[in-house]
């Protein structure tokens, strides 16, 4: 039998469903959410499934039974009841402004209410949502159900433009304030969205809405899990290397079981089962790393991330909190959890080595403005430290910072602060897919940065100074003193080396390093 289709690009269940595509059950989820009212809201990253999600629902609610047959929902659904059914749907285009929201929400709520049948004379958009709401209820003798995907797309898609993002916030407030006005009109509502702006009225206004976003009940609403790859998948991932496909591509957690990102599976497939940067070349990174050089982030420590739900949940178009954005874009994910101060407490990872590599790639780039010299400093770093070569390694590393255009910097002063030259290693090691431990912590203190490849193991210290010559390599001394490199002593077959590493303000370079 042959496998059935891919169902590349499609976001609607009837195309997906009619041209016998392959598709992962998620009507055991749904029916647990709607089965009695409810307003949630759920954040994912792109391309993960929303918009079919949302688009499931909708098909439900509006009682197409057939497309159902064979899946969970079927026999436990009563598809007696059609529930009228809003979809607002940000997705498409870019707004640039107010005025094009506010057309673009005229047009929308003018399609819904084409599409139910009801008309309204209602001049404002509160007035105009309200109105079909009721109208709506009034015509097929049920509640509404409002679904809104994409909620935050016209603020994000002006999110370096903080005067515009404002006026986007406000104009969503003006529409999704009526939602809490309208609540005894309405039998259910889901909005989807990458972000949650904590100043939206959904979510100071609308106080009743629940977020899903890392409920264990619902970690699995959006991606494969490893059991729908070997079940679903089974025919298209014959012979697939399934640690090597686990290491690529899953490990993104909600605190339930990790799962797979869609859309790299389904090219994965397409391609032949070629491993490459699916996902991440879908969106560009560009603005969170202005805003990891603009407040000067020590980038090492995006391996060893500790944080409150606070920090995960919601930020502020004027006060971007860039690891906030890191998790709700899915480069991070959750590691695990625990309790610290009386706190529910997150610890985060970059979730796969497709994230890890890509990401490193685009902070090489942005922090030395290497793009096409890239692969010449790459490839001898990989070779020389999987060989345990470190006057090699340390060659290199001079030879990476003598090649950065510093002209580029004369501006922005990036390179004058502490942590610039632990973030551009840190970035190439990154890149090579180096296994880092920054600020390896030990009972003795910690280590800058710790990287493993291969059977060697670097742990190295980095200090700046302002001149170009030291009497001494205090950071090789520091290792020793602390005993940085102990817990690895005794390893089997690996070979550890502590490197001391100098560098300096004014030559903008390393001007002594030992190792032993």
């Amino acid at each position: 039998m042959n496998p059935k289709n891919l169902p590349l690009g499609i976001n609607t269940l009837s195309m997906l469903r009619e041209n016998n595509c392959v598709y992962v059950d998620k009507t055991e989820i749904a029916h647990r959410l709607i089965r009695i009212p409810g307003r949630f809201f759920l954040s994912r990253p792109r391309r993960f499934g929303k918009s079919l999600f949302i688009d499931t629902l909708k098909e439900i609610f509006e009682g197409n039974q057939k497309l159902f047959e064979g899946l969970y929902i079927h026999d436990q659904w009563d598809w007696s009841r059609k529930f009228p059914v809003i979809k607002i749907d940000f997705a498409g285009g870019v707004l640039k402004n107010r005025q094009e929201l506010d057309v673009r929400i005229l047009d929308i709520l003018q399609e819904n209410a084409e599409h139910l049948g009801v008309s309204y004379e209602s001049t404002d958009i509160p007035g105009k949502l309200g109105t079909l709401i009721r109208k709506a209820m009034a015509k097929y003798g049920e509640r509404a159900v409002v679904l809104v995907d994409e909620y935050d797309k016209p603020i994000l898609d002006n999110i370096e433009n903080p005067s515009i993002a404002a006026e986007m916030r406000e104009g969503l407030k003006n529409l999704y304030s009526v939602l809490k006005q309208q609540d005894a009109n309405i039998q259910f509502i889901f909005m989807t969205g990458v972000t949650k702006f904590s100043k939206v009225s959904l979510f100071s206004g609308l106080n009743q809405l629940t977020d899903i976003t890392i409920s264990r009940d619902f970690s699995t609403i959006c991606g494969y899990t490893q059991e729908d790859l070997e079940q679903t998948f089974a025919q298209h991932l014959q012979g697939v290397d399934w640690d090597k496909l686990r290491l690529w591509y899953n490990g993104y957690s909600w605190r339930g079981d990790s799962v797979y990102n869609p859309y790299d599976i389904l090219l994965f497939i397409r391609e032949g089962m070629e491993y490459g940067n699916y996902w991440f070349e879908t969106g560009n990174p560009t603005f969170l790393i202005k805003l990891f050089q603009t407040n000067r982030y020590f980038l090492p420590n995006l391996e060893h991330l500790e944080v409150t739900e606070e920090i995960l949940k919601s930020f502020d178009i004027e006060r971007i909190n860039p690891v906030t954005l890191l998790f709700q874009s899915g480069y991070l994910t959750i590691e695990s959890t625990f309790t610290a101060m009386e706190r529910y407490m997150f610890r985060l990872k970059i979730p796969n080595q497709e994230v890890k590599v890509a990401l490193g790639d685009q902070l090489v780039n942005a922090y030395t403005d290497f793009v096409e010299d890239k692969l010449g400093i790459q490839r001898p770093l990989y070779e020389y430290l999987f060989q345990g070569n470190v006057n090699g390694f340390l060659d290199t590393v001079r030879r990476l910072f003598a090649s950065i255009p510093w002209r580029n910097f004369t501006n922005n002063h990036l390179a004058d602060f502490e942590g610039y030259y632990a973030s551009v290693l840190y970035a190439f090691l990154s890149s090579l897919n180096a296994r880092i431990i920054p600020e390896d912590i030990t009972n003795y203190g910690q280590a800058d940065i710790t990287a493993i490849l291969g059977d060697h193991i670097y742990v190295m210290e980095i200090k700046v100074v302002d001149g170009e010559n030291v009497k001494e390599n205090l950071a090789l001394k520091q290792i020793r003193e602390c005993n940085y490199a102990q817990k690895y002593r005794g390893e089997p077959g690996k070979t550890v080396h502590e490197v001391g590493l100098i560098f300096s303000r004014s030559k903008r370079n390393l001007i002594q390093a030992d190792w032993e």
